[in-house]
């Protein structure tokens, strides 16, 4: 965090200091879990449905953080406020509007957020000291702790940014004031929150509506949606995508790893992708447009994206057991991921001359579409053939079996984890699995008991 005396951090709070010089300065992060505290750090007293961070404040002042930030009467240094989430909230406000020069990146879309923003890191972090999310923390809680880790020496600040309501990402926009305001696509994520596609679009869109006149919008072009966005507003629009200003030339695939010539008006240069999937190439193509957009050369946009690996877990990440490759990918799905998903395994299966099995579990969060985005994407995989669907509890897949055009694609309708544990001894040298579910359904349990299965070892 930037420097700034105890008296201010309270005045900008609206809070009191207790055992805490008025004239000491403080420019610790601050931190919400305390086994995160240390002596560079703050600790953010949360109170929520299962735990009271108020329970942890001496914790996280035993493990070094110098004071806490609380909404009630603790023992040790701390700053009394009313209300904990807006006291951080008008902190991260004040720490942006002392940085005038650092460039905040804002970044939102229904899929790809987190990857987007590792491969803009991955530019930028080249080009000065740069701050970004982590891991997927882009909420009214997240972003203030990202801008917060942000000292007079960031040149720049990635924020990825989601939302729940209507309203969520104006809230953060306003808060953040980006200079780059990034969307990367509408789609059915959420659908069950919000309602419709169109009310996703909305809600994305508040990103780019709450820019500042002449900023830029950076916008996919792979929805009905998106590329509108900025339309009559008075802002500067970069467009990517296929047939755009920034797209990818000359795309190849080799061992499910994206190659292409990475195409701007500033010049035309190769990148080869180390994250799995030709679903990438667009996440790629957001994080080059917003560096671009930057000022940063077409050539260190490439050596970014070439050199960048996803530091969260559960996303395209595959390993070999005896022959077989799995591709862990749990942290999220929706219809369009899934999709993208069996892509990459049909081809690698090809590649390796063995068996395709989708072992897939539910969608969550799609409202009305959700039997209809399953048998979607059941029928997609049969199209593309998947040799194996294996759908794992409940049954969500089932009814595709009548509506498959290829009969060749066997669906398994596996209750439990024992039952997908039978299938895997039909599992041969060469052959390829996709793992992919929504997060809370905990694919990453599942995947243990596999690997222990291909590695022998029931026990």
């Amino acid at each position: 965090m930037i420097k700034i005396s105890a008296q201010d951090f309270a005045s900008v709070v609206s809070g009191s200091l207790h055992d805490i010089s008025p004239s000491q300065i403080l420019d610790q992060d601050p931190v919400i879990n305390s086994k995160d505290a240390s002596a560079k750090n703050f600790f953010v007293a949360f109170k929520g449905e299962k735990f009271d961070g108020h329970d942890f404040v001496s914790e996280a002042l035993n493990s070094g953080a110098k004071f806490s930030l609380v909404s009630k009467s603790v023992s040790g240094p701390h700053v009394l406020v009313s209300d904990v989430g807006q006291a951080l909230i008008d902190l991260a406000r004040f720490v942006r509007s002392q940085l005038p020069n650092m460039k905040v990146i804002g970044i939102t879309g229904s899929q790809g957020k987190t990857t987007t923003k590792e491969f803009l890191y991955s530019v930028l972090q080249n080009e000065g000291t740069t701050v970004a999310t982590a891991g997927n923390f882009n909420t009214d809680i997240g972003v203030p702790l990202t801008l917060l880790r942000s000292t007079e020496a960031t040149k720049f600040c990635i924020l990825e940014m989601g939302a729940r309501h209507v309203g969520d990402i104006a809230k953060l926009t306003e808060l953040a004031n980006p200079n780059v305001g990034v969307v990367l696509v509408v789609g059915t994520a959420h659908l069950g929150e919000f309602g419709s596609v169109e009310a996703i679009a909305k809600t994305k869109s508040e990103l780019i509506k709450a820019l500042s006149p002449k900023m830029t919008a950076v916008l996919g072009t792979y929805d009905q949606f998106t590329p509108k966005m900025a339309d009559s507003l008075d802002l500067n629009t970069v467009l990517f995508g296929d047939g755009q200003i920034v797209r990818a030339a000359d795309i190849e695939l080799h061992g499910g790893f994206a190659h292409f010539d990475l195409v701007t008006p500033a010049g035309r240069n190769s990148v080869a992708l180390q994250v799995m999937g030709e679903h990438q190439i667009p996440n790629a193509l957001a994080a080059a447009a917003a560096a671009f957009s930057l000022g940063v050369k077409n050539e260190s946009i490439a050596i970014g994206l070439t050199t960048a690996l996803l530091s969260s877990k559960w996303r395209m990440q595959i390993e070999t057991i005896n022959g077989i490759q799995i591709i862990h990918d749990y942290y999220n799905a929706n219809p369009e991921s899934m999709k993208a998903a069996l892509k990459t395994l049909v081809m690698l299966s090809q590649e390796s001359g063995g068996a395709s099995w989708a072992i897939l579990g539910k969608m969550h969060e799609l409202g009305s579409k959700e039997s209809s985005g399953h048998l979607e994407v059941a029928e997609f995989a049969s199209q593309l053939g998947v040799d194996h669907l294996v759908s794992v509890a409940p049954a969500v897949y089932q009814e595709s079996n009548n509506q498959s055009s290829d009969e060749n694609m066997l669906i398994h309708n596996c209750s439990s984890a024992a039952a997908v544990l039978e299938l895997v001894n039909n599992i041969s040298t060469g052959d390829v699995i996709l793992l992919k579910a929504s997060r809370s359904e905990k694919f990453e349990d599942l995947a243990e008991l596999i690997k222990k299965a291909l590695e022998g070892d029931q026990a």
